[in-house]
């Protein structure tokens, strides 16, 4: 693949903190490599700042290896960058061409307060976790992998929910910031195997309702969530969702 430098105007969205109105600067970030990768880029400009004793861009980022999550850019309009089923710690600059405006965002959610220029308090998802995200059992040894059979399609489902890393991208493509592909990946994950079975009525039921108190939107039904997670979590699990909710609200009265 051949290799070559370019020269870009960044625009990048900086706010000292959440009540801060914040507002776009402008940066010519000059001799950056095809290769690097974007948040290496941001590096490279972070360091030219701190050397001018200017204020560097704050931006999350912890494993730069796409299953952390923390990497929230919204890169020219869409979550994560032009590449799709990548998060930004996995674009390359190799997607843009010398003299490309790029402009960067944080996520755009009332739910997701920014708490400095490109990062945002995500907390919001790790309330709905607590409120039911897991399977209450006594700790002790682990028990043997084929001990309760479970249906490879089902397996392969729980498995392909599960790789949803809460980066938040769906709330932040879904024009009512709506949670609903999260919060779905993360009832499916459990719901599907037989492990989550004896919890999942109030499994469904909290979840959601920790959702709407965190004040995410309804879903729009549009896919723009499927289309934008850097984990292609799909639709389905929505649909499956629903019908938890409707089954966990029959039981329950």
């Amino acid at each position: 693949m051949e290799h070559y430098n370019m020269n870009l105007n960044l625009k990048v969205w900086r706010q000292k903190n959440k009540n801060d109105k914040g507002g776009f600067e402008n940066y010519q970030v000059p001799g950056i490599s095809s290769e690097m990768s974007f948040l290496e880029m941001f590096d490279v400009l972070n360091e030219r700042l701190i050397n001018e004793g200017k204020e560097p861009i704050a931006f999350d980022h912890d494993c730069r290896e796409g299953i952390c999550g923390s990497c929230s850019m919204h890169i020219n309009g869409r979550a994560h960058g032009p590449w799709a089923g990548t998060t930004t710690c996995q674009l390359h600059m190799r997607a843009f061409k010398d003299g490309d405006t790029i402009t960067v965002e944080p996520w755009r959610a009332g739910s997701f307060p920014v708490i400095k220029d490109l990062t945002v308090d995500r907390s919001a998802f790790d309330r709905i976790i607590e409120a039911g995200g897991f399977i209450s059992v006594n700790t002790g040894n682990a028990v043997d992998a084929n001990a309760i059979p479970i249906d490879k399609d089902k397996a392969d489902a729980a498995f392909a929910a599960a790789a949803c890393i809460g980066c938040g991208a769906c709330v932040a493509a879904c024009k009512n910031a709506s949670a609903m592909l999260f919060v779905s990946a993360k009832v499916s994950q459990l719901a599907l195997l037989p492990q989550g079975h004896p919890e999942k009525e109030s499994r469904a039921l909290n979840m959601v309702a920790q959702m709407d108190k965190e004040g995410f939107g309804s879903c729009t039904n549009t896919g723009a969530c499927e289309a934008e997670c850097p984990k292609q979590i799909s639709l389905t699990n929505i649909a499956r969702l629903n019908r938890e909710f409707i089954a966990a609200g029959a039981v329950s009265k």
